[in-house]
């Protein structure tokens, strides 16, 4: 398999390299979510607030520190509270678990519907940092590129982890660039794998929307096997699911015969296989390893071309068409490594690989160039593929020192890593890209093939190392300091740091606080991502044209159209990061958590607007200098745009009501309220402005909403979980606030949206070793409001009725049963 691709080379590197802050991969198999002060996600059946407290992993390298006394602030989301959600999507369960997380659900976004990426404070999906059992994971290979949330960034695809395989996760709400590296802006995501030979699970489940579309199922099974009697175990999961798309574009008057647009979720079907093991080869040693290969095919729709477009072929399509974009998606990544214990030292020494390809055609449409030039045109077409890699090989050492002028031991870690990274783009076949020189537009409509000019290979190297230590310097004061270093080989290095502190007045009162900075490199497909695709820019567009479907293109930022209209070379992100809170359990049954944030990032990285090249003056600029061959009326490029704050405030509370043989029943509520707002824009290209025709580099969509109101404000979670004999009940109210799509180019094309209330409902019943569930989500059936009268009540003819930044999507309700068989 190409999953062992570059295996020799990093595994012989693993032990000469310093290496990366990953947490331990210890065995944390027995853990649950626990009770701890700051957890909005108690498991409510094993539910005894001081006696169960879960050892954490993530944000420290003590090996007793737990969630309870953390200096951070730090959710744990047990599997069963996972479960309880209904959703078969580990981005939509932990979305509708921690409320600083969003999990938007775009249409019609190109690839954005193929990899939907989870967003943290407001923030871009990209300034998250995702951990698998403390090793990091790779991006995926879509890069976000037209207008929805996360417009830009190069995400990880955590649909690609199946639930079945996880027995809690641990989301560190503060940035940890200096324990982790690069993307820890806005927090760390680990996800912790059940472990042990013992035990399993098989579970089917299935549902659709209250409309009677987007039917799903879902199967999978989680088991282990001994190895060499109790010397090791292996652990297997398997999931195979389908879902259908979703449709809730209005009827097209100009195509009766059937909607003509269809605008919801994509139809998709996905296979996964993940395998975690480890073998002890004496009692000081352990090796481990970690395998997983997914599959997931995807089908989205592109916009309608009716009868009357620029677009229509009425020899092929007399009623009109719609394209669909189909995704193939391979996702894969290898963990192998030893760990143990000498004098009291605990190292651990692995080595990492990890890859998302995806590759793209496009069905059910026309290339109208070659139509015009051949007389003929083929429907289906070959795009192009894309792929994002990354190699590491790691190495921590830590122990637990006692020193004479200390009270308690200082937990000392230090060690480093070796990241590659790798990015490619192969170029579609002839037909997809043709563009001919008649002046028809070319390419497959709906997504045009990526042409040669387009294709490349990119690589980096970094390294880093780092030292760290935590200790109690009193009974009451815990304290943590980190330092790191890194070094990539195609923009230089950064030293960043951190410090927290936690001080306890009482055994139920704390306050804790922290400060960092920290950064994110610019990823290579940021760097070095080039396409041309057709856009649908709506009323009071950035690039001054008709409504209407038109080509743009995405170049480098180093390229010579990019240079030319003022692209740089792009610099990494820097922030600082400032959290204070306070942890109070006033009883065993009541806890109760508050921290305050704020977070600093200069030299955002985002997509530029899109700057117009229709107009004589600069088709005559980019002519004179080289560049005649465009197709397309607007170029878009990476920049470091200018600076953005983000403060906010989490609140959680949770309270156990133990009614005897009445059953027991576990409140949670948990508010995030998140403010982001961009402090500074770097000056607009002196070249823009010479042209002198008001090419803005950065929209006030960006400064506006993308970086600051398209998210909403704040979100409230009010959970209970009532458990009685062998029933359990579990609710679910989520508040989502308002929010506002921003127009590109005047306020009159703004429009804001109202808060949203959305109940999801779940009866189980548990027979001996079955599970039986029956349940609902968005059980009012709520939709957002729609699109106004003035930017086209939708867009392309009307029929897309809904904004494609809805936090809860705008699919309605849905009923889904499962049925969970354990031993």
């Amino acid at each position: 398999m190409a999953v062992f691709q570059g295996s020799k080379r990093w595994l012989a590197v693993a032990v000469a390299v310093a290496l990366h802050g990953t947490a331990w991969a210890q065995d944390t198999a027995t853990s649950s979510a626990g009770a701890g002060s700051q957890s909005a996600t108690v498991d409510s059946s094993k539910a005894k607030p001081k006696n169960l407290d879960t050892v954490i992993v993530t944000g420290t390298r003590a090996d007793n520190r737990t969630e309870s006394s953390s200096l951070t602030p730090i959710d744990v989301v047990s599997a069963k509270v996972l479960q309880q959600t209904g959703t078969t999507e580990l981005t939509t369960a932990l979305a509708r678990i921690i409320p600083s997380l969003n999990f938007p659900r775009p249409s019609g976004g190109d690839t954005a519907d193929q990899q939907r990426p989870l967003q943290m404070r407001g923030l871009s999906p990209d300034q998250v940092l995702v951990l698998v059992d403390g090793k990091r994971w790779h991006p995926g290979a879509l890069l976000l590129t037209n207008g929805v949330v996360g417009r830009g960034s190069q995400a990880v695809d955590l649909n690609t982890i199946p639930m079945a395989a996880i027995d809690h996760i641990e989301v560190l709400r503060d940035g940890a660039s200096a324990e982790y590296g690069s993307d820890a802006i806005a927090g760390v995501i680990n996800i912790i794998l059940k472990k042990g030979a013992k035990g399993g699970e098989v579970t089917a489940t299935g549902g659709e929307y209250y409309k009677g579309d987007g039917r799903q199922w879902q199967g999978d099974a989680n088991f282990g096997i001994p190895l060499n009697g109790d010397k090791g175990w292996l652990r297997f999961t398997l999931q195979s699911g389908n879902n259908d798309y979703t449709n809730r574009a209005e009827y097209e008057v100009k195509a009766p015969y059937e909607k003509g647009q269809r605008y919801g979720d994509p139809a998709s079907h996905n296979q996964n296989i993940f395998i975690n093991g480890q073998y002890d080869f004496s009692p000081d040693v352990q090796g481990y390893v970690e395998a997983h290969y997914s599959h997931r095919n995807t089908t989205s729709a592109a916009f309608f071309r009716d009868t009357s477009s620029s677009n229509a072929v009425l020899s092929m399509y007399p009623n009109g068409y719609l394209p669909l974009e189909q995704g193939h998606s391979i996702d894969q990544s290898l963990v192998a490594g030893l760990r143990g214990t000498v004098n009291g030292w605990r190292w651990d020494v692995s080595g990492n690989y990890g890859s998302n390809r995806v590759s793209y055609d496009t069905i059910d449409s026309v290339n109208r160039a070659w139509l015009n030039d051949y007389g003929y045109s083929p429907t289906s077409f070959h795009d192009g593929i894309l792929k994002a890699s990354q190699e590491s090989a790691n190495i921590d050492i830590s122990k637990d020192l006692d020193l004479s002028w200390l009270p308690n031991p200082v937990t000392v870690a230090f060690g480093g890593q070796y990241l590659r990274q790798a990015y490619s783009i192969q170029a579609g076949d002839l037909d997809s890209y043709y563009t001919g020189t008649s002046g028809v537009s070319g390419g497959a409509q709906g997504f045009g093939g990526y042409q040669p000019s387009d294709a490349g290979s990119w690589s980096r190297d970094d390294f880093s190392e780092y030292v760290n230590a935590e200790t109690n310097l009193t009974d009451k004061l815990g304290t943590s300091l980190s330092l790191r270093h890194e070094n990539y080989s195609d923009f230089g290095g950064a030293t960043i740091g951190s410090a927290a502190f936690r001080y306890d007045f009482t055994d139920r009162f704390a306050l804790r606080a922290s400060a960092s900075n920290g950064f994110r490199a610019p990823s290579l497909a940021q760097e070095y991502y080039s396409y041309t695709s057709s856009t649908y820019y709506g009323p009071g567009n950035s690039i001054g044209v008709t409504p209407g479907i038109y080509n743009s293109a995405i170049v480098s930022s180093t390229s010579l159209i990019g240079r030319l209209l003022g692209g740089q070379a792009l610099k990494p992100e820097h922030s600082r990061n400032y959290t204070f809170g306070a942890v109070w359990n006033p009883t065993d049954q009541l806890n109760l958590s508050a921290d305050v944030y704020q977070i600093n990032i200069n030299n955002r990285i985002v997509l530029s607007n899109a700057l117009s090249t229709t107009s004589a003056t600069v088709r005559d600029y980019l002519a004179a200098n080289g560049v005649t061959d465009s197709n397309y009326s607007s170029v878009t490029y990476f920049t470091n745009a200018g600076n953005t704050r983000t403060r906010g405030i989490d609140l959680v509370a949770g309270y156990r009501f133990d009614f005897g043989n009445a059953g027991v029943l576990q409140t949670n509520l948990s508010y995030n309220y998140n403010q982001n707002v961009v402090t500074k824009v770097n000056g607009n290209p002196a070249v823009l402005d010479n042209l002198g025709l008001n090419l803005q580099r950065l929209s006030r969509r960006d400064i506006r909403g993308l970086l600051a109101n398209t998210t909403p404000r704040s979100k409230l979670i009010l959970n209970g979980n009532y458990t009685v004999g062998n029933w359990s009940f579990n609710a679910s109210v989520t508040r989502y606030g308002q929010y506002t799509s921003v127009s590109t180019s005047s306020y009159i094309y703004d429009q804001t949206f109202r808060p949203a209330w959305i109940t999801d409902l779940a009866l189980s019943y548990n027979l001996r070793n079955w599970s039986f569930t029956i349940g609902a989500d968005n059980a009012m059936n709520i939709y957002p409001g729609k699109v106004n009268a003035i930017n086209g009540y939708g867009s392309n003819s009307g029929t897309m009725q809904y904004s494609i930044y809805s936090p809860y999507g705008f699919n309605g309700g849905y009923y889904y049963t499962k049925a969970t068989f354990r031993w």
